[in-house]
């Protein structure tokens, strides 16, 4: 057991001494997984945090169905407790007349000839029933319900779907699967550049030390003790990324809301974004190491394999 022990630590020592002996290979090997790994991560907190601009928006938009004067309550409650039996139907809240009056004077509080214009009248304003759809995209079972003629009889005025924050929605969605489509699109091409660029890597190194390693092998040294150093030097190669790619985001994100003191970028929102960095941090610390590795360590495992083939010593 502590031979093993020395043996390993060995071949860590060997592997990071590599690293730094060949530090423009393991430079250039590093800044295309960075590259890979910082796309990972970018599309990740990108998604989700669209993800919570579309729940934003989803909980603003309501459809409003606006009522007779001469609607009884009895009617009203038993129109209510119908749309509330619908499936994509969540919440049903009523607004009466004078309540849709002393909200629209807080709406309307700057705009004073407004404000004189709407007390000089008996309130035009009708009650309505606000409804809350649960899925935004389904709302044609709500649509249908409220085109019934005995439904429409009930109703003053058009019902209001919020159609301009639904096209937001829509807007943000299309983004969205963009920007996942191309995240995964880009995670692939660069993964696969990282994995050739750290196979030359480990294939220039094994070239320029063949003696080196002939010696080695001769002397009785394990195929193991031999290309374990390679694939510690490639496993360092992306937990160096995954740290680096870790920095420069949280850095990013300092400089944002410190310097350029900005809250959101297009449809971004970097408050969420910083937010759900900092909640998230081990975890995304850990997927990002987990990548990092695995794209080193498979690397330089087929190469090692590849190019270190040694006949049975004797």
């Amino acid at each position: 057991m502590m031979r093993r022990a020395i043996t390993f630590r060995r071949i860590v020592r060997t592997g990071i001494f590599n690293l730094l002996r060949n530090a423009w290979l393991s430079i250039a090997a590093m800044a295309v997984m960075l590259i890979t790994l910082t796309i990972v991560l970018f599309s990740i907190i990108a998604n989700a945090t669209f993800a919570n601009t579309i729940a934003g928006i989803n909980d603003k938009i309501d459809i409003s169905v606006y009522l007779k004067d001469d609607v009884s309550n009895e009617r009203r409650d038993e129109l209510i407790s119908d749309l509330k039996e619908l499936d994509n139907v969540k919440s049903v809240d009523y607004l009466s007349k004078d309540d849709a009056l002393t909200k629209y004077k807080q709406d309307n509080a700057d705009n004073t000839e407004l404000l004189i214009a709407i007390s000089q009248t008996d309130n035009p304003l009708p009650a309505s029933l606000q409804i809350k759809p649960r899925d935004v995209n389904k709302i044609e079972e709500i649509k249908a319900y409220l085109e019934r003629a005995e439904i429409k009889e009930l109703q003053s005025d058009e019902t209001s779907y919020s159609g301009d924050r639904k096209e937001a929605v829509d807007k943000i969605t299309g983004a969205t699967n963009f920007l996942r489509r191309a995240g995964v699109v880009g995670v692939i091409i660069f993964s696969i550049i990282s994995m050739l660029i750290i196979f030359n890597t480990i294939q220039m190194a094994i070239f320029n030390r063949r003696d080196e390693l002939t010696i080695m092998r001769l002397l009785g040294a394990s195929t193991w003790f031999i290309r374990g150093p390679f694939v510690v030097e490639s496993i360092m190669y992306g937990i160096l990324s995954a740290i680096i790619s870790i920095a420069v985001l949280n850095g990013l994100f300092v400089v944002s809301s410190s310097t350029l003191q900005a809250t959101s970028l297009g449809l971004l929102d970097i408050d969420y974004a910083n937010r759900y960095f900092g909640d998230h941090f081990w975890a995304i610390l850990t997927m990002q190491l987990v990548i990092g590795i695995f794209i080193g360590a498979a690397s330089s495992i087929i190469a090692t394999r590849r190019y270190l083939k040694f006949k049975a010593v004797k």
